[in-house]
């Protein structure tokens, strides 16, 4: 099963250009879903069918899928849900209120990846392309389940001795209600559910496309994406970079726009190398429907198999003496390296991982670190952990 992602600056057309593919593909009869993780939900207007919560057919062999939040919120954690409704209400706020507050920043993203997981698990389909939300949005949701992974290890098996300890005395003197083991369980399988995530999407039938306009504040936004991305783990397979005008017939107003967009579209090439950069040309109209999307997607990939199998490397590789992470046009300045116990702490810009080294390196210190050719080494040597 390959698994497509798109992201890119809000605006750059991100949903045509996932629409397109996943078009292209059941055209090429590949049994296709596709989802959103954006809460605009603009899919089902660029396929022109009507948002449904479960696959409905929007082509032959491509399928839509637009989450009900509301019903999936309750299915997944639920319970978490109830605690939180059920401590405000004992705080004296209204029932209102207490159902507006505990709806979670970001659930709706987060449930669109967990419904993912669930279409995954059926078998059902061999492309499953996502429109994600914008970059930033996505660059924090791809980062959650790792970093909940952290937190989790290290909190709940505490928490769970902590509240039996305490329990009654916050009964008592708090007047609230003590989360019960079915509340934390959910918690616990809610976790499970993100790390099967993370794998899924970071596995070697899964990668993410950047999708750009040809101008200096989207191109200078997608150069950073694809670092964090790399950061985090993810493989870029390709660039896409979308409205580009044609320079056949350009009157004097579009001359100026397809100079300032060639020399973009230079900078984006020897930026992202050796990265495929594909174009779409600026169209006369939108493309809405399975029609009109199959048309860009012909133009867009070509002879091109948009569907094998990425050849892009993890950008993580660990070997007995060294592990390497793959930091594309990261600025040496902006890159710093941390070591705690036996977890490294990389930073690149605003960006943070925390990689939990595995046990033949844990217990070795570290000889050297450099970043070189974008790819940031860390050598470690025998001895203690520092």
């Amino acid at each position: 099963m390959r698994i497509l992602l798109f992201t890119g600056k809000g605006g750059v057309g991100k949903t045509t250009v996932a629409a397109a593919t996943a078009t292209l593909a059941a055209k090429r009869c590949l049994k296709t879903l596709v989802v959103s993780t954006d809460t605009a939900h603009s899919l089902a207007d660029a396929l022109g069918v009507r948002p449904s919560e479960v696959p409905v057919e929007a082509a032959p062999g491509l399928y839509l899928q637009q989450v009900d939040t509301q019903r999936s919120l309750e299915r997944h954690w639920g319970e978490l849900q109830k605690y939180a409704r059920n401590v405000f209400s004992e705080l004296g706020l209204d029932e209102i209120t207490s159902e507006e507050i505990t709806v979670l920043p970001g659930a709706e993203e987060i449930i669109a990846l967990l419904e993912l997981r669930e279409q995954a698990r059926t078998g059902r389909w061999d492309v499953i392309v996502v429109d994600c939300a914008p970059t930033a949005e996505t660059l924090r949701l791809l980062a959650l389940p790792e970093a909940l992974d952290w937190h989790v290890n290290r909190l709940l098996p505490i928490g769970r001795r902590v509240l039996k300890a305490v329990s009654p005395v916050i009964r008592h003197v708090a007047k609230v209600t003590v989360p019960e083991g079915e509340v934390i369980s959910a918690g616990e399988r809610l976790h499970q559910g993100l790390l099967e995530i993370r794998e899924l999407l970071t596995g070697d039938d899964a990668s993410v496309r950047l999708v750009l306009t040809p101008e200096a504040v989207v191109v200078a936004e997608a150069r950073r994406t694809l670092t964090s991305l790399s950061l985090y783990g993810y493989r870029v397979d390709a660039v896409i970079a979308n409205r580009v005008f044609p320079a056949e017939g350009a009157d004097e107003w579009r001359r100026a726009w397809v100079e300032a967009q060639a020399k973009h579209l230079t900078e984006v090439h020897e930026s992202f190398a050796p990265l495929p950069v594909l174009t779409v040309p600026y169209l006369p109209a939108e493309p809405v429907g399975p029609a009109a999307l199959a048309e860009v997607a012909e133009e867009l990939y070509g002879t091109t198999d948009p569907f094998a199998r990425p050849s892009v490397e993890p950008p993580m590789r660990i070997t007995a003496d060294e592990l390497s992470l793959a930091l594309p046009l990261a600025d040496r300045d902006d890159v710093d390296l941390a070591r705690k116990g036996d977890e490294l702490i990389v930073t690149a810009a605003p960006y943070r991982r925390v990689i939990a080294l595995p046990s033949s390196l844990a217990r070795r210190t570290i000889s050297s670190a450099a970043l070189r050719d974008g790819r940031l080494r860390v050598r470690f040597e025998a001895g203690g952990a520092k």
